[in-house]
């Protein structure tokens, strides 16, 4: 069902993990998907091609979301390609686990130009050059839930996603737009198991009430119906998505 036809959409972060799953989920449902990466030329490029290969359209734009001009030149190339934006999904970040003793002034400088000043760029342009009735999903975590050692700056950098989700919420619901995020849990991905030993994937799956943990199209689903006309009337919140994780 083409329930996303006419529908441009950015994925930020999107030639990998959650957000490929994002991406190929919505351009099945008839959105024109913008694939943004920052290294991952050949992922992103595998990810166009299977959207195209099964009837949808495509694109990937390279641009680091830390940077004010590249996500300027996102959105550009995004409306001179696609004619407009309707949809920003922020699902680009990274992770970093030590103590806040351990964590250096390069490793929180890193994980917060990401996390979050590069939630805020894409939602500083998104402000003037979203259409009008648009979306906006920022990620969060379900790890601001909880007290885990070792993801204090982690934690802290969603935290700041969550309140500028909704205070842009706030700033931007006169065009009817609008903006919420998601708080996934523990998720199947390269990103989630990497240095992760089996014993720690299984206590982690273990505090989910499915006894599992997530897997992308868990995340997907969720997207889809943020997204549609159907969740117009939720704006300003953060939906955890977590089998009971937190």
């Amino acid at each position: 069902m083409n329930t996303l036809k006419e529908k441009v959409i950015i994925v930020t972060g999107s030639s990998k993990g959650i957000g490929a799953t994002i991406a190929k989920t919505l351009a099945l449902k008839g959105g024109s998907l913008v694939i943004n990466y920052a290294s991952s030329k050949a992922e992103a490029d595998h990810v166009v091609t299977e959207i195209i290969n099964t009837g949808g359209k495509a694109i990937a734009i390279k641009a680091d979301v830390s940077k004010t001009e590249e996500v300027k030149h996102l959105f550009d190339a995004a409306i001179t390609h696609f004619g407009k934006v309707d949809i920003l999904i922020n699902n680009a970040g990274i992770s970093i686990y030590k103590s806040i003793k351990d964590t250096t002034d390069e490793d929180f400088n890193r994980i917060f130009n990401i996390n979050v000043k590069g939630t805020f760029n894409t939602m500083r342009e998104a402000a003037t050059r979203l259409e009008d009735g648009g979306r906006v999903i920022n990620f969060s975590s379900s790890v601001t839930r909880l007290i885990m050692p070792a993801y204090g700056t982690y934690a802290a950098t969603k935290a700041a996603v969550e309140q500028m989700t909704r205070v842009f919420a706030k700033e931007v619901g006169n065009r009817n737009i609008t903006v919420n995020s998601v708080s996934p849990g523990p998720v199947n991905t390269e990103l989630f198991t990497h240095g992760k030993t089996d014993e720690t994937i299984a206590r982690l799956a273990s505090m989910s009430v499915f006894n599992r943990i997530g897997e992308t199209y868990d995340i997907a689903n969720v997207i889809t119906f943020l997204i549609s006309d159907e969740a117009q009337w939720i704006t300003a919140q953060n939906i955890g998505i977590n089998g009971g994780f937190a």
